[in-house]
């Protein structure tokens, strides 16, 4: 259990995290090497473990958040399923946990008491709100944390209602938010022996990833809207309607407008009203159709490849399955590797994107069924017997 390779060898963590954000933070602390046992509630475990798409009974939702982690289940309102998780507390240098505020801390489990075993605890938490602020106690969802951070307000096109992301990205977001905050954290407690709580708010993270979009209201008092693919800073960087879908083509500064003009010679181009970058962006529709005029006659891949040959910013706009087959994402950078899961079979999982020139993230073991390492972690960890867990087992501790 203790012969984990990786960047992180050797980092013991504690994940009572559930469904995305927490476990995401998991999934990454783990491919990089760190030791990641996900603590469980014994009968059900983890929500997401029912959610699709499901192969042969078992979530694959669950099995691509959850790789490199041993499994346990743990009663944590039970005494000794408590007393457990403090043993376990002190041998370990990460906790995270993406409950209510207020959960732990009613459990007795919160990071001051945590802090009262081990000083040099790292305490993660992922929550909607953050761990205090007039909204702290409400409940936190990912499509909540868009639309309250303001970014389903700019996404989507102006005749749309309010739209979310195709992913979870609050989610993504926080659960990045957060393992960067831990190891954070962690480089601190190396060098002054003394850990730290990370406060992880998902709609924080949102209001963070907004960037431009806010500095436009704070700047001009303008209320940014709904605006389709095009940028608010520069233009063209937007999408334009190929033969067989859609391409993008960004045009960065006014040196690639220029190229760009030298590849479409097309003379409505060399109007002065797009002769500079914010001239452009005022007249951004005039040159949508222009540019549009040009790339619906032609297949993605060939305007592409004209404009890639001639030092332009461009890319497809994939769908799927294009990108499970692209020879740079899936075959340079290995995005999708197989993994062999006990009840699953073979099956691909999203790869990390985390790549290191002296270390290698990797997927090394399968997602946990529920409470399979119970044994192997009470043995090893706390040098328990075979009668002791038995018993816990009987109480319904494990």
């Amino acid at each position: 259990m203790n012969k984990t390779q990786g960047i992180l060898s050797g980092v013991k963590v504690l994940d009572l995290t559930r469904v995305l954000a927490g476990p995401y933070c998991g999934m990454m602390l783990a491919d990089m090497g760190a030791e990641v046992i996900k603590i469980e509630l014994p009968g059900c475990g983890d929500d997401s473990r029912a959610n699709a798409p499901v192969v042969n009974g078992e979530s694959a939702y669950f099995m691509n958040l959850n790789r490199n982690k041993y499994g346990m289940t743990l009663n944590l309102k039970s005494e000794k399923g408590k007393s457990i998780f403090l043993e376990l507390v002190k041998q370990s240098d990460i906790v995270l946990e993406n409950y209510r505020p207020g959960v732990m801390d009613k459990l007795g489990l919160g990071y001051e008491q945590l802090r009262k075993v081990n000083p040099a605890i790292v305490y993660g938490c992922i929550s909607g709100f953050g761990h205090y602020g007039p909204y702290s106690e409400r409940a936190g969802y990912d499509i909540i944390g868009q639309a309250m951070s303001g970014l389903m307000s700019t996404t989507g096109w102006p005749d749309t209602p309010p739209t979310r992301t195709g992913t979870a990205i609050a989610d993504v977001v926080g659960g990045l938010s957060c393992c960067i905050g831990v190891l954070a954290a962690y480089c601190s407690r190396l060098k002054t022996g003394v850990g730290d709580k990370v406060d992880i708010s998902l709609v924080d993270g949102m209001v963070s990833a907004l960037e431009i979009i806010n500095m436009i209201y704070l700047c001009t008092g303008r209320v940014p809207e709904q605006i389709g693919n095009r940028y608010e800073a520069i233009y063209p960087y937007d999408s334009f309607r190929a033969a067989d879908g859609y391409v993008i083509i960004a045009c960065g500064n006014d040196k690639l407008y220029g190229l760009l003009k030298g590849v479409l010679r097309i003379p409505a181009l060399e109007d002065e009203k797009f002769d500079r970058n914010l001239k452009r962006v005022e007249n951004h529709e005039q040159l949508k159709q222009i540019i549009e005029g040009w790339t619906k006659e032609r297949k993605i891949d060939d305007i592409v490849e004209q404009l890639l040959q001639a030092g332009i910013p461009a890319g497809p706009i994939n769908t799927i399955d294009r990108v499970v087959a692209d020879p740079h994402i899936a075959g340079a950078r290995e995005m999708f590797v197989e993994c062999d899961h006990p009840v699953a079979g073979t099956m691909k999982l999203t790869n990390s994107h985390l790549k290191f020139t002296n270390q290698k993230t990797s997927i090394r073991k399968p997602a946990p069924l529920l409470g399979e390492d119970n044994a192997l972690i009470l043995k090893q960890r706390l040098g328990m017997t075979e009668e002791q867990i038995a018993a816990l087992a009987e109480e319904h501790v494990l």
